[in-house]
């Protein structure tokens, strides 16, 4: 969680002078921080306690990102929440599966909370996830893509209503106005935006963006979902979409930041997977 600058001159809401933290530094604990804004406020600005026995379980579908998957993975690590970090490599083509197998090599002899698994054929997005909750121990769940469109510090925000007791699933919006957005295909967009409409209309939720990969969830919720979770590709968004609704948890959106990259920088989903993520919407309405 990131400090906010030293201001001698700011008081707390009882009055009292906001100096540096209690060791000496010139920067504030979080803790200092909540007392000179009080508790509302800093909730606001995502500044609030953890529970001290909180674990994350970070799954990350992998195929075909060799150029970032080790830079994702250092931007996870450096999130301070504890956590396990479950790897799916999804059969890449492009050297991935070795420079995973690399890395599982180290921590084997170092220890680490990387936890690598292998399909033997490339089966898809979904398929990865489905291996992946199957292997979950933390109490909450985040999907994180392989490549580096979605920043991992925004994990602190995306998980405070469920660490508040208030949502058991947050999906983080592309299309709510929090942080840059890089500017890319503008009939993508219209795409997602049609997609999520029609999955609205289905699941009689509000959402702004279905297809997103930030979806967090309470453990229980993956545990009781993911017996029937079918779909491989990119039709897992809307199949989870319509069982979290169908059993009424509760669900919170958030904005992101987004870094969305180019066909040619790697990304996958086409025309094809819209056609699929329609055909899910409907086949998932009311049936698992």
């Amino acid at each position: 969680m990131t400090d906010v600058p030293q201001d001698t001159e700011d008081r707390d809401s009882r009055g009292r002078p906001c100096r540096g933290s209690d060791d000496g530094t010139s920067r504030p604990t979080s803790e200092k921080v909540r007392q000179c804004l009080g508790e509302e406020a800093s909730r606001h600005l995502g500044i609030y306690p953890l529970p001290d026995d909180l674990r994350l379980s970070v799954v990350v579908p992998v195929y075909n990102e060799k150029d970032t998957i080790r830079e994702l993975i250092r931007r996870v690590q450096a999130v301070k929440v504890p956590k396990e970090i479950i790897l799916v490599e999804d059969a890449s083509t492009d050297g991935t599966r070795e420079l995973l197998q690399e890395m599982e090599k180290v921590q084997n002899t170092n220890g680490g909370n990387l936890r690598f698994f292998y399909h033997d054929r490339n089966q898809g997005k979904g398929a990865a996830l489905r291996t992946g909750f199957g292997y979950v121990e933390g109490d909450i769940v985040v999907v994180q893509d392989g490549d580096l469109e979605y920043d991992p510090t925004q994990y602190i925000q995306l998980i405070q209503p469920i660490v508040e007791g208030a949502a058991d699933v947050v999906y983080g919006s592309r299309f709510l106005t929090v942080g840059p957005h890089r500017v890319l295909y503008f009939w993508h967009s219209v795409a997602n935006r049609v997609l999520t409409t029609m999955s609205n209309m289905f699941t009689d939720l509000n959402l702004t963006d279905m297809e997103t990969c930030y979806k967090v969830f309470r453990r229980e919720v993956i545990e009781d979902i993911l017996p029937t979770l079918k779909q491989n590709r990119f039709g897992i968004d809307p199949e989870l979409t319509a069982k979290v609704a169908r059993r009424k948890y509760r669900m919170f959106e958030m904005g992101i930041s987004y870094f969305g990259r180019t066909y040619e920088e790697g990304k996958k989903i086409g025309f094809r997977d819209a056609i699929t993520v329609f055909w899910c919407i409907l086949r998932y309405w009311r049936w698992d």
